[in-house]
């Protein structure tokens, strides 16, 4: 698959909140929170045209038993091979769309939400970031994945440190 990267889309976070209250629907009992993450949800970054999702749910498996309500809005699950979260993905135009669902237990220490933090609140990152991501448009997807791999991981380990948090690798999970 070869990677496209958009100018930041100010339509994003409201295709996001769209998505986040499905998903509350489908979800409702199951998950104690969903946010907007991952570069989409960081404005004025390049991205590709998807929208992450987030959720946090005191139980992956009452999750899992409502696969069928996500399903009927369009979310399909995936096996990423990541213990301790579900993966579901919706394809549409002119975004599509992936949730992860990981548990209560971790929300706060999730990467993925320290990172966009992060990325919102310094912007000489976030434009570090948007330029690399330009600049591997049209690569494949792995190779998109391992060149963003050190300045993710330096953004992330700045993050977790300014919340006394210990450094994990990036790719914990």
């Amino acid at each position: 698959m070869v990677i496209h990267v958009s100018a930041y889309d100010p339509a994003w976070p409201g295709l996001a909140s769209r998505a986040i209250d499905e998903v509350r629907g489908a979800l409702a009992g199951r998950i104690d929170a969903v946010e907007h993450i991952g570069s989409t949800a960081v404005p004025g970054l390049a991205a590709k045209p998807v929208i992450d999702l987030m959720a946090a749910a005191p139980s992956l498996d009452a999750v899992a038993d409502a696969a069928g309500a996500l399903a009927a809005i369009g979310f399909d699950r995936h096996d990423n091979g990541m213990p301790g979260r579900l993966f579901f993905r919706r394809e549409g135009a002119p975004v599509s769309y992936h949730l992860h669902v990981v548990t209560a237990a971790s929300w706060d220490t999730r990467n993925q939400r320290l990172f966009r933090d992060h990325l919102r609140a310094h912007p000489a990152d976030r434009d570090a970031y948007g330029r690399l991501k330009r600049e591997l448009t049209g690569a494949d997807g792995d190779t998109y994945t391992r060149a963003k791999t050190a300045l993710i991981q330096r953004v992330v380990d700045d993050a977790r440190a300014a919340r006394g948090l210990p450094l994990v690798n990036v790719w914990e999970e």
